[in-house]
C-alpha cells in the first residue's frame, strides 16, 4: 500500500527526495492521479500537520470530514470538486487544479461547502426502465432522460439530491482538468460532436483567444457564473 515518492503521480504536490515512501490512496473511484490523499492535504497542502502520526491523530478524533462524512483513514482519495471541512476550526476547501496540474485546495464558505459539482460519465438504463447516471466521483444516480454525458448535475451533499443541472453546451462556463490549459476557466464557443468520432472536441475561449481540446478535459461549472467558488 506505498509507492516511491519519486513515481508519485507529478500532480502530488510533496517533497520526493525527503523521503522515499508515501502512503498509496485506497482503491475507490478515483485513478492514483485523479486523487490526493487526506495525509498529504493535512500535511503537505494545508500543513495542519508534520508527521503522519499526527494527521491519524486528527483523523481518529473525526475532525475532519469530506463531503459530509467523517473519514478516519490517512490513505482516504480526495479528488477534484470534493469538499472538505474542519468544523472545529470552521475551515471548508474545494479540491481543485492549479495551472500546473497540482491539486490545491480552495478555500471556501460554509454556505458553498454543501454543494458540488459532478460530471456524468456514463448514462444507461437499468432494471425496470429507469435511467441512472455515473458521475466522475464514481457515484450512481436515477436521472431524468434529459441529462447527457458531458453535463454537469449540482449535488447537496448533505442529502445526496440533484438541485441543479449544467449542460455542455455553447456560452457556458467550463473548467479545464487535463491538457494543456488545466487548471484555468474559459467559455464554450462549439461542441464539436461529429459523428463515428470516437475522441469528441469542445472549442473554448479565454479572453479573446479560441482553442480546442478534448472533451473529457472539460468540466462544466455554470451558466454566467460559476455555481461554486472556484
Amino acid at each position: 500500500m506505498h509507492l516511491k515518492r519519486l513515481y508519485a503521480p507529478k500532480n502530488w504536490p510533496i517533497m520526493r527526495k525527503e523521503y522515499k515512501w508515501i502512503a498509496r490512496p485506497l482503491p475507490g473511484p478515483y485513478k492514483i492521479d485523479k486523487c490526493v490523499t487526506l495525509n498529504i492535504i493535512l500535511k503537505d497542502i494545508l500543513k495542519y500537520a508534520k508527521t503522519t502520526k499526527e494527521v491519524k491523530y486528527i483523523l481518529n478524533n473525526k475532525e475532519v470530514l469530506v463531503n459530509k462524512v467523517i473519514r478516519k483513514d490517512h490513505k482516504f482519495p480526495v479528488g477534484f470538486m470534493d469538499v472538505l471541512e474542519i468544523p472545529r476550526i470552521n475551515d471548508y476547501y474545494r479540491v481543485l487544479y492549479d495551472k500546473n496540474g497540482n491539486f490545491i485546495l480552495k478555500k471556501i464558505n460554509k454556505e458553498d461547502s454543501k454543494i458540488k459539482l459532478c460530471k456524468i460519465i456514463k448514462k444507461f438504463v437499468v432494471k425496470g426502465g429507469k435511467q441512472q447516471i455515473t458521475l466522475h466521483d464514481g457515484n450512481n444516480i436515477f436521472a431524468k432522460d434529459d441529462y447527457k454525458v458531458g453535463d454537469t448535475v449540482v449535488i447537496n451533499i448533505e442529502n445526496k439530491k440533484i438541485i441543479d443541472w449544467i449542460k455542455l453546451e455553447k456560452d457556458n462556463l467550463i473548467y479545464l482538468v487535463d491538457g494543456k490549459h488545466i487548471g484555468e476557466m474559459g467559455v464554450i464557443t462549439n461542441v464539436l460532436n461529429f459523428e463515428n468520432v470516437q475522441k469528441p472536441r469542445v472549442a473554448f475561449k479565454i479572453g479573446n483567444e479560441v482553442f480546442e481540446t478534448l472533451k473529457d478535459y472539460v468540466f462544466v461549472i455554470g451558466k454566467k457564473q460559476p455555481v461554486v467558488m472556484v
